[in-house]
């Protein structure tokens, strides 16, 4: 699981903790990725999703944006 942020996002450092305590319970750890560090090797990276972070990536595809969606996140992890 990857947490799409960017410097200085407080949205971001919400997210990101909400995530851990989530993924905790899942034995997982997320992973945060900043996309203007990222647009240095991934430019489409920003462009798709640099308007609406912070973004939950889980398998590689977008899970939710703004908030993480905790009951729908849980329920796809315990799949």
């Amino acid at each position: 699981m990857i947490l799409l942020t960017r410097a200085g996002c407080g949205m971001c450092t919400v997210a990101l903790e909400q995530l851990r305590g989530i993924c905790a319970d899942f034995g997982i750890e997320p992973q945060a990725r900043d996309v203007d560090e990222a647009a240095a090797t991934d430019p489409a990276l920003r462009a798709e999703f640099g308007d609406r972070l912070p973004v939950v990536l889980l398998d590689g595809r977008e899970h939710s944006y703004f908030d993480v969606d905790e009951v729908r996140l849980r329920a796809d992890l315990s799949r």
